[in-house]
């Protein structure tokens, strides 16, 4: 089990900054989808989640074959590209998640409940209105580019690994 947490303080600066990391994170997935389908053939498992403040990447499974799963994230990470057709598709899906989101009455009143409680938290509607405003491709790559230059790393290795 190999889990780390990518921490930027970027993130947390704006609504604006929270919705391109969503993206970001989403495309990346999209486009790992496909190189890391053997992976899940062979009983790896990964995950990308976009933390409050920062990626978290979780992958686990047979230990002799972990670190080229890992290794394929970071290549991945850290040579991102995407295309307009994945950006648009990617932004279509977060504006129904996001939408999806506030019209759950569960949903909205934890994330209005936080607000409250949390200093510097961004609402589910702020979100979603800096969405609907439209992002751009090049702020998604000025995202990125200064997501990659500011991160802090955790990580946590466990099972049957040499130092």
């Amino acid at each position: 089990y190999v889990r780390f947490h990518l921490i930027s303080p970027l993130i947390q600066q704006s609504a604006e900054n929270i919705v391109l990391f969503d993206t970001f994170v989403n495309i990346l997935s999209h486009n790992l989808g496909e190189p890391a389908y053997e992976a899940d053939v062979a009983q790896l498992e990964y995950k990308l989640v976009a933390g409050e403040y920062g990626l978290i990447i979780r992958v686990k499974g047979f230990n002799h074959k972990l670190p080229l799963l890992f290794q394929l994230i970071i290549d991945y990470l850290s040579d991102f590209s995407f295309t307009p057709a994945v950006f648009e598709m990617i932004t279509e899906q977060l504006k129904k998640t996001y939408y999806n989101i506030l019209i759950k009455p569960e949903t909205l009143a934890k994330d209005v409940r936080l607000l409250i409680l949390e200093h510097g938290r961004w609402s589910m509607i702020d979100k979603y209105q800096t969405l609907m405003k439209g992002l751009s491709i090049d702020a998604l790559s000025a995202f990125v580019s200064a997501f990659k230059s500011q991160l802090f790393v955790e990580g946590l290795v466990q099972g049957n690994f040499t130092s």
